[in-house]
């Protein structure tokens, strides 16, 4: 499935439930003659009842098909993403991605 991704503001705090958190980089990696398109972030929980802490992941939200083609109303790059639903490749991309981030957990989009 191809998607219009909206590419999201880098290093700007967004509040939520229990704390917050910052994607502080996109990046791009060749897999199997495709570029993955990957996000690495952190997650602060400061504002639960039951304590704080935070925790660094990846969100993937798929194969580049065209970048950042045009700018939405907002300015904000739109991409072309295909997402990436095979588990095999998913495994092997996850390993890719652990030996260039330290990221507790990927989440493909």
């Amino acid at each position: 499935m191809i998607i219009e991704y909206i590419h999201p503001v880098l290093n700007e705090q967004v509040i939520a439930i229990g704390g917050h958190y910052i994607l502080t980089k996109e990046e791009k990696f060749d897999f199997c003659g495709r570029q993955v398109l990957y996000q690495f972030g952190v997650g602060v929980f400061d504002t639960t009842c039951c304590g704080s802490g935070g925790c660094t992941y990846v969100t993937v939200p798929g194969y580049v098909v065209s970048w950042r083609e045009k700018k939405n109303k907002e300015g904000q790059y739109v991409s072309k993403i295909e997402k990436i639903t095979d588990e095999s490749e998913q495994k092997e991309i996850n390993k890719i991605i652990h030996r260039k981030e330290l990221a507790q957990q990927v989440i493909y989009q």
